[in-house]
């Protein structure tokens, strides 16, 4: 694996996770949201992650001896959680239905801040990786040069 395909890996690894972090705070962003451009209640979002090869890691000569390319992940789409919304008894709001229920949003505070934590670290090992392997290139030119 050369240092560009670490640089490479690295920095899919932090664009994901990066858009994560924004899906997530749109999230926590909408949790009381009742009413959205569709008339309805906001719903959760989901990126789905997906991998796909990188460019040229099938003729490196130590992924060629394992048998293997390397494989980084993007972003393939961002969805909306089908799952049924939340109802909550408030005869007060404004989108209170007949019997007083309101349609709450299906976002989990807990749940949300359990995936912002998880994302934020999955960043920081990404951003650790990427700067040991810059770490390691600038070793070798200093190799290089003497």
């Amino acid at each position: 694996m050369s240092f560009f395909n670490a640089f490479d890996l690295s920095a899919s690894g932090l664009v994901a996770q990066r858009i994560r972090m924004n899906t997530v705070s749109s999230n926590l962003a909408n949790a009381n949201t009742t009413r959205g451009a569709d008339g309805g209640p906001y719903r959760r979002l989901d990126p789905l992650f997906a991998t796909q090869s990188l460019p040229g890691s099938e003729t490196a000569s130590f992924d060629a001896a394992l048998g293997r390319e390397l494989q980084a992940v993007k972003v393939q789409a961002v969805v909306r959680d089908q799952s049924a919304p939340r109802l909550v008894y408030d005869p007060k709001h404004p989108d209170a239905d007949a019997k007083g229920y309101v349609n709450m949003p299906n976002v989990s505070v807990v749940e949300e801040m359990a995936n912002m934590m998880t994302a934020s670290r999955s960043y920081e090992a990404n951003l650790l990786a990427l700067q040991t392997a810059r770490g390691m290139a600038n070793k070798a030119l200093n190799l290089l040069g003497r």
